[in-house]
């Protein structure tokens, strides 16, 4: 398959050899100069090769194409995969939008409700939108040129937009061999992204921990204490009181934890959460204001809040770990964040719809 990965970060880098690696024309484009600059330089200088090690074996691949111009990079694509953080995701899909074309799958990884953004801004266009729980593959770059695969999950659930568009999205997909599932609806893929609950819930209890420390932390490993753990039970009761709601399956985090990384189906959903925080998981984050605090706050906790205040249902530890996150470091993360607002409640309710009519 023809595939653009936008965004030359850990995943987008892991991904994009990955699938190369089997057999896949696949073209990278960087979108800034903020992120990963000497990453992109040593790729440009070796011809796009990227060095990806998995359970001790390195292997090498060339990446077809790596590019800063949008319109080369999009040019003929069948499947685009946005892998940017979710703080940049509305303003990279308005530049994607001149050089979109009809037919073209765009999988978002991970969503946070992304959909939204492509009716808003790309609407000329006949487009299929795939929003994923997390990526595939957790991953990590190690230096410039060369990433180092963490874990896979055994199983991917998605989204899709349009809902008739579905089954297509899905027969395309399964040519990654990600087993990719399909859940009800783009915003039941947006409320169990994971990040918006052991990300936000962990960063901000850790900001003592990392900063005794000095950065040399690892948050999956030591934040979840059985009080901290009280705190994720609170915030995905809320959460799926919203997706109750919306009437979407009332899934707990830790269930769809366990669908995405555990084979065996008997086994305890919590404690496959605390094999992969104890195995599996990265190092990290080092810093109080890491992306674990300003990309799921604002992109994440506001949107489920912004939901709950729509929908009447009450969400007072969401709203709290917004606030204490913005006092502990000086932001005020409802200004610039995914409210229904500012996604558009209009859109919201195309997106909901379209789920009802194709049911009916």
């Amino acid at each position: 398959m023809n595939i653009t990965i936008i965004g030359i970060g850990h995943a987008g880098t892991t991904v994009a050899a990955d699938l190369k690696a089997k057999g896949h024309y696949v073209k990278l484009l960087k979108t800034s100069n903020l992120l990963h600059n000497e990453h992109y330089n040593e790729l440009i200088r070796n011809g796009g090769k990227v060095s990806i090690t998995e359970n001790g074996a390195e292997q090498n691949v060339i990446v077809d194409m790596i590019t800063t111009d949008y319109e080369m990079a999009l040019k003929d694509a069948e499947l685009i995969i946005l892998y940017v953080q979710t703080n940049y995701q509305e303003d990279v899909i308005k530049k994607m939008n001149p050089y979109l074309e009809n037919g073209q799958i765009i999988l978002i990884e991970p969503g946070y409700l992304a959909t939204a953004y492509f009716i808003k801004h790309c609407s000329e266009k006949e487009l299929i939108i795939v929003e994923a729980e997390s990526s595939p593959i957790d991953c990590r770059i190690t230096s410039p040129g060369r990433v180092s695969v963490l874990f896979r999950n055994i199983c991917n659930p998605v989204g899709v937009f349009p809902e008739k568009a579905k089954s297509y999205a899905l027969n395309k997909l399964s040519q990654l061999d990600y087993n990719f599932e399909a859940v009800d609806s783009v915003v039941e893929a947006a409320l169990h992204n994971p990040n918006l609950i052991v990300h936000t819930i962990g960063a901000i209890m850790s900001i003592p921990r990392i900063e005794y420390s000095k950065g040399e932390y690892w948050m999956y490993k030591e934040v979840f204490t059985p009080h901290v753990w009280n705190l994720v039970l609170s915030l995905d009761g809320e959460k799926m009181n919203v997706l109750d709601k919306l009437g979407l399956k009332r899934l707990p985090y830790v269930e769809a934890c366990k669908i995405r990384n555990s084979h065996d189906d008997s086994r305890d959903a919590t404690d496959v959460f605390f094999e992969y925080a104890q195995n599996s998981s990265p190092k990290g984050p080092s810093a109080p204001n890491s992306r674990y605090i300003t990309e799921d706050v604002p992109e994440g906790l506001v949107l489920l809040e912004s939901l709950g205040k729509i929908l009447g249902v009450s969400t007072p530890t969401c709203s709290s770990l917004i606030d204490l996150s913005g006092a502990a470091l000086n932001t005020e993360f409802r200004k610039n964040g995914r409210s229904i607002e500012r996604l558009g409640k209009d859109i919201i309710e195309v997106i909901l719809n379209d789920r009802l009519l194709v049911s009916r």
